[in-house]
């Protein structure tokens, strides 16, 4: 892996906040301001396709009944059998991890040698939580209260509020998130004022990457 935090390329923007944050949203809009998108959501699903070696170890060790019909990941189906269980939980990530770093290395090095762009950023919902500060030259917090995290994962998984309350218990608090923070968006209000702050840090970005 090459190493590209310091790259005097690019920067390197670390993405992330809680579950149900808006952090979609606000990558959207920084890439609407010129910075390309390496998502980790995207990568892990693609190191997991039918084919893949990431498959075939998650197979080996869970078993089919984590597969659809169709010999893809039912990423449901095995968030269940994970979810509350460290041990197995640490199991899937050495089978995922080391190919997702590898991909995001390789697409952070393609991106830098292109030259076109002097930021670049890394969507990481689990940053803080795997402790990949170091990878990252910045990082930007998306908040909202934890009382908005649960009606809005309610809503949009269409799940009680008391099961999106027990989702975000797996997950660091929030709140405890902002200590590692280079920026915050605020994203509880409108998306005008979600955008007036990613403006003000794009802005703030863009000086310190000159």
């Amino acid at each position: 892996m090459t190493k590209i935090k310091g790259d005097s390329r690019c920067l390197l923007l670390g993405v992330t906040g809680g579950i149900a944050s808006g952090k979609s949203t606000v990558s959207k809009m920084l890439s609407e301001l010129g910075s390309p998108l390496i998502d980790f959501d995207l990568i892990a699903r693609q190191v997991v396709e039918p084919g893949t070696p990431g498959l075939a170890k998650i197979v080996d060790y869970f078993g089919r009944q984590v597969l659809a019909e169709d010999g893809s990941l039912d990423r449901r189906k095995l968030s269940d059998i994970v979810f509350g269980d460290m041990e197995k939980r640490k199991k899937l990530e050495s089978f995922t991890h080391p190919s997702i770093y590898e991909e995001f290395f390789k697409q952070a090095d393609e991106i830098a040698a292109e030259g076109s762009a002097a930021i670049i950023q890394v969507a990481v919902p689990l940053l803080i939580e795997l402790n990949l500060q170091h990878l990252f030259d910045k990082i930007l917090v998306v908040h909202v209260p934890a009382d908005v995290q649960v009606e809005r994962l309610a809503a949009r998984d269409g799940i009680t509020q008391e099961a999106a309350a027990n989702i975000l218990k797996a997950q660091l608090p929030i709140d405890e998130k902002l200590q590692f923070a280079d920026f915050v968006i605020d994203n509880t209000k409108d998306l005008a004022y979600t955008r007036n702050q990613v403006e003000d840090v794009w802005e703030s970005i863009c000086k310190e990457a000159r």
